[in-house]
């Protein structure tokens, strides 16, 4: 073998450039470890947050891309000069890309509902909720065998109907029959789908109230960054509440003219009876937020100037599903899910569902948002400081404080 024709051999080019890439890599290596040693250690934490790093990335990453491309159109070129045929069949690199694609993307999708889908929500804790999950279920199904299928056709006919010169393509511009097929078909399917959303929307906020199981009111406030929430007093129902009407120590708003309002009470949690129906009055006192009770299927925005309703039936206390899910300190929680500002993260509150007698236990302990200040604001009367004991066997003071007493609870 001659010199020249040893020089350009391929098999000799590559070990070249084989021993070549060696050699630095061993000596970069080398120089790194000797440098390690003698150089004190750096946190190199910092770089990876850095911008400029991951463009830096990016531009190495299409710099190889433009290497390997022009090594290969130099390649093609060289052939071309020798007259020898083309080296690379594209047609067959792209068909094969193709069907690699095809086989990656359907291990993604399988790797997506195994890995990822056990990570979805437990089974809904309210009635409504059952219903949501059901139609969430069915479209999944639908549009993951429609997804395959067409990725599955798409790929498939890429792979086997790459081009041939061996083989001449058939025209076939148009067909009445698959037309038609791939137009009613989706039109039925999304009919269907549209018909059931549609009747468990109506379903879920027109309801006939039972008057046997009325609903329990709960006024809930929003406002940047916390919730109020309000639970009606004796009477059963929420007061109601003026926007002009809200002071520094009136922060609600609550219009105390309304009797409704006056023996309404706050909580820093939303306690509720399992399978008791829930009345939920949602407003808020800046922007928009949105109530979000992911276990329950809950979900409405909280508009200023205006009120919102939702009512649903929670289905299982806390401790059941701290049984099922095996957590002990599972909680139900409620969230605001609109980026309100810089503590939106912070606006979350504890749900808890319990039996209708932990219920009236828990409530019989909560205070009532109207206070002595509060009465002295909008003119109500206050209530009596307690009366000091009486002497024995006088029992006019105790009469007059009892009458007192009767009297403060007629003014309310």
């Amino acid at each position: 073998m001659s010199l020249r024709k040893f020089i350009t051999n391929k098999t000799t080019a590559a070990l070249a450039v084989l021993l070549t890439v060696f050699a630095n890599t061993s000596a970069f290596a080398q120089e790194a470890a000797a440098g390690a040693a003698a150089a004190p250690k750096v946190d190199m934490g910092e770089v990876y947050k850095s911008v400029i790093f991951y463009v830096l990335i990016f531009l190495a990453v299409c710099l190889f891309i433009a290497i390997i491309g022009k090594s290969i159109k130099v390649y093609e070129l060289s052939r071309e000069a020798q007259g020898k045929p083309v080296g690379i069949n594209w047609n067959r690199v792209h068909a094969s890309l193709f069907a690699l694609f095809l086989v990656l993307g359907l291990y993604g999708v399988y790797w997506e509902y195994t890995v990822h889908g056990s990570m979805l929500l437990p089974d809904a804790a309210s009635e409504h909720g059952k219903k949501i999950d059901e139609m969430f279920n069915l479209t999944l199904i639908i549009t993951t065998i429609v997804f395959i299928a067409t990725h599955i056709l798409l790929f498939g006919f890429a792979y086997i109907y790459k081009y041939s010169a061996k083989r001449k393509a058939y025209y076939y511009p148009h067909n009445n029959t698959i037309e038609k097929i791939w137009t009613i078909v989706p039109a039925l399917v999304l009919t269907v789908l549209v018909l059931m959303g549609f009747l468990t929307w109506r379903s879920i906020f027109f309801k006939v109230e039972d008057p046997n199981n009325k609903p329990l009111q709960i006024e809930v406030t929003s406002e940047q960054f916390k919730w109020s929430i309000r639970y009606p007093g004796a009477d059963g129902i929420v007061g109601k509440k003026n926007y002009k009407l809200t002071t520094a120590s009136n922060t609600l708003g609550i219009d105390f003219k309304d009797l409704n309002s006056r023996d309404d009470e706050m909580a820093d949690e939303m306690v509720i009876p399992v399978g008791k129906p829930v009345k939920l009055i949602l407003n808020s006192k800046d922007v928009i937020h949105s109530f979000y009770m992911p276990h329950f299927r809950v979900q409405l925005n909280t508009v200023p100037g205006m009120q919102t309703i939702f009512e649903f039936t929670p289905t299982k206390t806390t401790r059941q599903m701290q049984e099922e899910t095996n957590d002990p300190n599972f909680k139900f929680l409620f969230f605001c899910a609109k980026i309100c500002g810089s503590g939106h993260y912070n606006m979350q509150k504890d749900v808890r569902v319990v039996s209708e007698a932990e219920y009236k236990t828990w409530i019989a302990e909560q205070k009532t948002y109207l206070n002595d200040d509060l009465r002295k604001q909008f003119n109500l009367p206050v209530a009596p400081a307690p009366a000091k004991p009486a002497a024995e066997g006088d029992s006019s003071a105790t009469d007059s404080a009892a009458v007192k007493g009767n009297q403060m609870a007629l003014n309310k």
